[in-house]
């Protein structure tokens, strides 16, 4: 039986509908992805389902007992108590029964808390909580603390932003919804955050519908996804890449349609205006078949075009953009947040910034830029660097403003934009934002389009050095893609944090990995190259260690002459070395593919000391694969 069921369902807030008649089955176990362009509908169509608004026409059926859960995009402001409260809060009556059963247990652990009256109040707790099935509730409350590696005593003000939205995802499984729906629930969570929860859903059981701009957490964990487009609802089995697979091909035959029914229209609009003979008894079929068809190009809603962006890279910097020499960085009266830093930035590299929330990723990019000196060792900037930073909170838009304001800062209709003037309305226009929307304040926009609002701003600056903090927080797939081919191409040097795999991947040529205690590694490629050293790595470092056994006496006994000289027998830890050198091997020869790649690209040589130092690479890793290959016929001649 179908958990909820959407039949024929219609909500507008304007002139056209967001939901125009959809309808949608969810099943019991499934974890349906729901993708779209942003404004498309998505939060509405989140709302619905979870009891928030009332459809303007079709139906909502939810099946008999099913319960909905929604865990909220941003965390609200002002939640706060032990985590053990704030889990409980989602049960009701029963959760503050069973949050004042637990603080009365914690109590009574001590001499202090154990009271007659603390023990005459336990007795009427135990019974009020038999009347609500508070036994059973609180057993899923703790069962989900320990499953979510929770501490119920911590203070959840105290938390950060990734942990603070764990707790919030505890406190709706907590309630065992029938269908639990997730906005955007990677938003600000660090990956380890991210895989932790892609596991943890995984192989939770839980019935999910989730909205999410993370393609390897989508493509990861949906089994169904569905497509809000232009107001219809469509089902598309499987996983995220059969989806694109599926809608490229939609889209080609909808242009292929379009393009038909277009022509056949404007053949009969010629023909009806040849005059009187079109109106003839004998005609006036085809002039209502005329009429139908200009009703129905009328209704047909067009898909808004892409974000167009360009950049505007400024005057070339000079070669160095910043080097760093044994750098480290205290704050006052804290422990190094950066320690023994030795790095070099040369113009046109694009380099990810990756680690765990609070490790100290900004205050990597401000040591960098020269915004923070450091503690100790040296810091070299480059010369004519011009600097451009998208902020990761949007804290550089003001509420108050409107968005036209917010991008030429009030300055008439015009914005200059690589080195031309535009129309303000124009530009806005590339961003996706209508005339009526660019009156709009900035307060009133929703998280989508304020990222598209930074980016609007961002890129009529030129900008030799662009720093982008989680720049894909919010943005829908397509423009994210767009993105990524925008920043490829872009020739001054980047700086990113991200936590978004996907996109390091298909961005950045190498990645400064902070771990939490203050180092540093440095690794070429993306994240999906640094997983593989990192595995590489510890897989090394678990093989055993030979250990030489003392030799026990034994009666001398004279061997016969063999006829030739008899294979060495190897020792124990040379069975493990040789047994370690394919996986060895294969890394180096993945490494070598891969700067062999990048020297494939004729693009790669206008950058004379990247070029230079990839080389030097190349000869490592190759000197490496020699000395790996005589050490294997050694062992195995």
């Amino acid at each position: 039986m179908a958990i909820v069921q959407l039949i024929d369902v219609s909500v507008g807030y304007g002139t056209l509908p967001v939901l125009n008649g959809i309808g949608l089955t969810i099943e019991p176990g499934e974890r349906v992805a729901l993708v779209g362009r942003n404004g498309e509908g998505k939060s509405t169509l989140m709302k619905l389902i979870a009891g928030e608004l009332i459809p303007d026409d079709g139906a909502l059926k939810l099946d008999k007992g099913a319960t909905v859960a929604r865990l909220a995009q941003e965390v609200p402001d002002g939640v706060s108590g032990t985590v053990f409260d704030v889990v409980a809060e989602g049960l009701g009556k029963a959760g503050r029964l069973i949050a004042e059963y637990h603080h009365l247990t914690v109590g009574m652990s001590t001499p202090e808390g154990c009271t007659d009256k603390a023990l005459a109040r336990l007795d009427t707790l135990g019974s009020e909580l038999e009347t609500v099935d508070g036994w059973n509730a609180h057993k899923r409350v703790e069962g989900v603390l320990t499953r979510m590696e929770l501490d119920p005593e911590a203070e959840v003000s105290d938390l950060s932003g990734g942990m603070k939205r764990r707790v919030l995802l505890a406190r709706a499984l907590a309630s065992a919804p029938s269908l639990l729906l997730l906005d955007e629930p990677t938003n600000h969570l660090d990956i380890e955050a991210i895989r932790w929860l892609e596991k943890f859903l995984s192989g939770y059981g839980a019935t999910l519908l989730f909205v999410t701009h993370d393609r390897e957490f989508l493509q990861r964990l949906a089994t169904r996804v569905i497509e809000l487009d232009r107001g219809h609802l469509t089902s598309w089995p499987g996983g995220y890449k059969h989806f694109l697979e599926g809608k490229a091909s939609q889209l080609e035959a909808e242009e292929k349609a379009n393009a038909h029914f277009d022509k056949k229209l404007a053949q009969e609009e010629v023909w009806i205006r040849k005059g009187i003979k079109a109106r003839r008894t004998r005609n006036e079929g085809r002039v209502r078949a005329l009429k139908k068809m200009r009703e129905e190009r009328l209704q047909r809603r067009e898909r808004h075009g892409n974000v167009k962006m360009t950049l505007d890279a400024g005057q070339r910097s000079g070669r160095l953009v910043a080097e760093a020499e044994g750098v480290s960085f205290a704050y006052p009266g804290g422990e190094p947040v950066i320690r023994d830093l030795t790095t070099t930035i040369m113009r046109g590299d694009r380099v990810g910034i990756i680690g765990p929330n609070g490790v100290g990723k900004t205050t990597l990019i401000k040591l960098l830029l020269g915004q923070h000196q450091p503690t100790g060792g040296r810091i070299k900037l480059g010369t004519g660097l011009e600097v451009a930073w998208f902020d990761q909170l949007r804290a550089t838009l003001d509420d108050n403003e409107t968005v036209r304001d917010a991008v030429n800062g009030g300055a008439g209709d015009m914005v200059q934009v690589g080195g031309r003037e535009r129309h303000v309305v124009s530009y806005l226009r590339d961003f996706l934002f209508s005339p009526e929307r660019i009156r709009v304040k900035v307060g009133k926009l929703s998280g989508g389009e304020r990222a598209r609002l930074l980016l609007a701003r961002l890129f009529t600056r030129p900008a030799n050095l662009l720093v982008m903090d989680e720049p894909t927080n919010d943005l829908d797939a397509e423009t994210l893609e767009l993105l990524e081919d925008l920043l490829m191409e872009y020739p001054g040097t980047l700086l990113m944090v991200s936590h978004d795999r996907a996109f390091l991947d298909n961005v950045v040529t190498s990645v400064l990995v902070l771990e939490g205690d203050g180092q540093v590694i440095e690794n070429i490629g993306g994240y999906a190259d640094w997983l593989e050293r990192k595995a590489r790595e510890e897989q090394e470092a678990a093989e055993p260690l030979a250990v030489a056994a003392p030799a026990a006496p034994a009666a001398p006994v004279v061997a016969p002459p063999a006829p030739s000289a008899p294979k060495k027998k190897l020792s124990y830890k040379e069975q493990q070395e040789l047994a370690a050198l394919p996986a060895r091997i294969d890394g180096l020869e993945k490494d070598l593919e891969r700067l062999t790649a990048d020297l494939a690209d004729p693009a790669f040589y206008k950058n004379p000391a990247k070029l230079e130092k990839v080389t030097g690479q190349v000869k490592v890793v190759e000197a490496g694969l020699a000395e790996a290959y005589a050490r294997w016929e050694a062992l195995d001649g």
